[in-house]
């Protein structure tokens, strides 16, 4: 297997550039290892002998790590992240360190623009470029990304691969790249809502080094009966006018063929868009010495709105503006604990209003897979938002939606040798 897909990942890159390193001789070591435990009767679990990526911004040994972004090409960081660990430890085998925007924005690196396997004419989104591309393509079973602000959701959509991003402090981010310590959270990318449950179970919980993170436990059951749920939907943001309307009109739709009374529920009015200065700020201390060092002159998108000016432009952020979004941010968080209080869980649209930045300010876990198809045949989505630590029911939910559709076993035509 783990040749098999080694195979496809060199076949297939030079139209996608979703790979950045090959991690040919540690997979295979560990594929014939595993092939040796098989042999003797000893299974480590659900991911003996399945391969993986990880998005190039999680540290491993013996292989660069190279943030996506030229000034750091050829940097090597002597450790593996604790989600790579968990993983192997699992049986997981990883095969790639996959394409990433630089630094963590976009579907560009310092390699080339990463495609998406619908319509190689067009990128992937980002940041999570490589991750939704080689999974949507079939170059893997199931990839790890990260989210910020939009980079699991974002990616996802365009690929149209189905996208966990957990709780923020759910999943350890030792030997990952920092870009905002407060909102930073690591997922997964992967075919089908019940792939997110295996992969899930393994990367959540604490690893005794990163102090953000909460003892919780993880409780998947499959068996979800909506008519029991209070399940909330963004009114005013369905009733506009955007670019996936009729599909996410279609699914609601489902949604209640399926047992769900829908609530109409509405997000706070706090501005959220005016404190995303909080990643602003916190981008640029994590890229401080780049950026006095002038070394970000070497990154590809130099344009104003890229990393290179949003890091200098942090600086003239005042601190007690910082504080100030940081107090409305709290306030924020208390006003969705108040509404998840009424509601099990929400529907969104992926991309529509404020929901995106405000769940990735609050921390809270949200699922997003496809939903349909554009008039130019690449993938829509919608996306499920769940209360803290409420993954499990999360992923039952989404999982009820896919077994009545069948969105996410569409694949991208060109890929399918």
């Amino acid at each position: 297997m783990t040749k098999v897909f080694l195979e496809r990942l060199k076949k297939y890159d030079p139209e996608l550039h979703c790979v950045i390193t090959l991690t040919e001789d540690r997979a295979l070591k560990q594929a014939k290892l595993l092939d040796e435990e098989i042999s003797q009767g000893k299974y480590r679990g659900m991911l003996h002998g399945i391969p993986f990526g990880v998005k190039d911004l999680l540290a491993t040994k013996d292989y660069k790590t190279t943030w996506g972004a030229m000034p750091f090409k050829d940097q090597m960081i002597d450790e593996d992240a604790t989600v790579i660990k968990k993983l192997e430890d699992a049986g997981a085998v990883l095969c790639a360190k996959l394409t990433m925007g630089a630094l963590a924005m976009g579907d560009v690196w310092f390699g080339e623009m990463t495609r998406n396997p619908w319509d190689t004419t067009k990128g992937s989104s980002g940041s999570s470029a490589g991750s939704a591309s080689s999974v949507s393509a079939g170059l893997l079973p199931f990839a790890i990304g990260t989210e910020t602000w939009g980079s699991i959701v974002s990616p996802s959509t365009v690929c149209g691969t189905t996208g966990l991003r957990p709780t923020y402090g759910r999943v350890s981010r030792t030997g990952a790249m920092a870009l905002s310590w407060s909102m930073d959270k690591i997922g997964t990318i992967c075919r089908t809502s019940e792939d997110l449950a295996i992969v899930f179970n393994i990367i959540n919980g604490q690893d005794g080094v990163d102090q953000t993170l909460y003892d919780v436990p993880f409780n998947y059951e499959p068996k979800i009966d909506f008519s029991k749920l209070k399940i909330g939907y963004i009114k005013n943001d369905f009733d506009k006018k955007y670019d996936f309307h009729s599909q996410d009109s279609v699914t609601l739709a489902k949604l209640k063929e399926l047992g769900a009374e829908l609530i109409p529920i509405e997000l706070s009015a706090l501005p959220v868009n005016d404190i995303a200065i909080i990643l602003s700020a916190e981008a640029g201390a994590a890229f401080d010495e780049l950026t006095r060092s002038n070394r970000d002159d070497l990154l590809v998108r130099q344009v104003k709105d890229a990393w290179p000016n949003i890091f200098r432009a942090s600086r003239f952020i005042p601190a007690v503006e910082y504080i100030n979004a940081n107090r409305i941010r709290f306030m924020l968080i208390q006003q969705m604990e108040k509404l998840m209080n009424e509601v099990d869980l929400y529907v969104a649209p992926s991309w529509e209003g404020d929901n995106l930045l405000s769940t990735n300010l609050t921390g809270h876990p949200c699922i997003v897979l496809p939903n349909g198809f554009s008039e130019d045949g690449t993938p829509t989505s919608i996306t499920f938002i769940g209360r803290l630590f409420d993954e499990g029911r999360l992923i039952a939910f989404a999982k009820k939606y896919q077994d009545a559709t069948d969105f996410n076993k569409q694949h991208p035509k060109n890929f399918i040798k």
